[in-house]
């Protein structure tokens, strides 16, 4: 094998993100009976404390999972066979979203966009009117996406919602918005929220959620596709007593009981605040470089992951290839319709200004060893704003 890079590996992608030391640590602890009292009271406190994480009433309902099967249990606890789906298309991972709802047998409607804009509410409104005999069940709507850095405006989409008139569920992945911006299932009139665990909530993958209203249970009390592992009702008993109706992942839970401390020991408010400052900073940078955001609404700007485009002939996944043998640094690649044109840099997470800075300067040296044209001097930029 080869011999280990000596200091610290940087994970500069959007998720998995860094794991605390003290998570990790929580982590190693032994096994315990997922039967018994002790792992009960604390799933059920976790439970409880991940309602102010959502800022909801409703409960947090945690499957072993990864997204996907978040977005798998949202769909099949409140549709049926055939019903439709409308689905504004953001990128890579509303393309995935309405892949697993076409798979499982609805009507995909899709609004197609241009990968560098968030979901434009008007347009929701328009396909809703039109669909008069309330065909469309409901819409699927990716917060914060992933692949592109794009961040949707949920309370303006909502609010079109609403004025059309339309009684369609609002489902919200928040899977890498979630503890990197402010998110509001209940003051936001969402119906279904969707998260993991990898990314602001500091743990591996493996954990995912579901937060429904009471417009989406009663919808699951007639919805027709199938559940099996998937199915509300025991998850709902397992928010409120720790009680699984399967094998948890004890080691996870361990893991997420101490994540869930550190984000709201440090309050969530200033959670938000640290990510806007390295979002900035990441952005500052990029235009320093003088090379171009993915996102191309500084309103719609994410503060999880900002996106970057290369000039044309130069190869992102070579640039990335480069800058992880050359300085242990993994950036993430550009996916499906931005292969190999961008590259992304995750700034969610544990994460400090100094982290940030040391993944920037590796950046530009990248770009440098690279020999892509840029311009010297966006790592400064980057730290006028982290050292502010």
């Amino acid at each position: 094998m080869p011999t280990p890079a000596p200091g610290r590996y940087f994970l500069q992608v959007p998720g998995p993100t860094i794991i605390p030391d003290r998570v990790a640590q929580a982590m190693a602890m032994p096994a315990l009976d997922h039967r018994g009292p002790q792992f009960a009271a604390l799933a059920a406190g976790i439970s409880r404390d991940l309602k102010q994480i959502f800022k909801t009433i409703h409960p947090v309902m945690t499957f072993p999972a990864s997204g996907t099967g978040a977005w798998q249990a949202a769909l099949v606890n409140t549709l049926s066979p055939g019903d439709g789906v409308l689905v504004p298309e953001t990128g890579h991972f509303s393309h995935l979203w309405k892949t697993i709802a076409a798979d499982l047998g609805l009507n995909v409607v899709e609004i197609p966009g241009d990968w560098r804009s968030g979901i434009d509410p008007a347009a929701v409104a328009t396909v809703l009117a039109s669909d008069t005999a309330h065909n469309i069940r409901a819409v699927l709507a990716v917060h914060n996406e992933t692949a592109t850095g794009v961040t949707s405006d949920i309370p303006a989409l909502r609010a079109a919602m609403d004025e059309a008139g339309h009684p369609a569920l609002l489902m919200v992945d928040t899977i890498s918005s979630l503890c990197a911006t402010d998110y509001r299932h209940d003051d936001w009139g969402v119906d279904v929220t969707i998260s993991g665990s990898q990314k602001g909530l500091m743990l591996p993958p493996g954990l995912s959620f579901n937060v429904a209203s009471e417009k989406a249970l009663e919808a699951s009390a007639s919805a027709r596709l199938p559940r099996g592992y998937f199915k509300w009702e025991p998850m709902l008993a397992a928010a409120g007593n720790g009680l699984y109706p399967y094998t948890p992942p004890v080691t996870l839970f361990y893991g997420m009981r101490e994540a869930v401390d550190l984000l709201l020991n440090e309050g969530l408010d200033n959670v938000f605040a640290r990510h806007a400052k390295l979002a900035a900073a990441t952005r500052a940078a990029v235009i320093g470089w003088d090379l171009e955001i993915q996102c191309a609404d500084p309103a719609r700007y994410s503060n999880a992951v900002t996106a970057i485009r290369l000039p044309e002939g130069h190869d992102a996944d070579a640039f990335r290839a480069l800058v992880l043998d050359k300085f242990d640094m993994s950036l993430a690649a550009g996916l499906g319709k931005v292969a190999g044109t961008v590259f992304r840099v995750g700034h969610l997470g544990y994460m400090n200004s100094l982290t940030l800075a040391g993944a920037l300067a590796g950046v530009e040296m990248g770009l440098e060893s690279a020999g892509i044209p840029h311009r010297k001097g966006g790592l400064l930029a980057a730290l006028d704003i982290l050292n502010a």
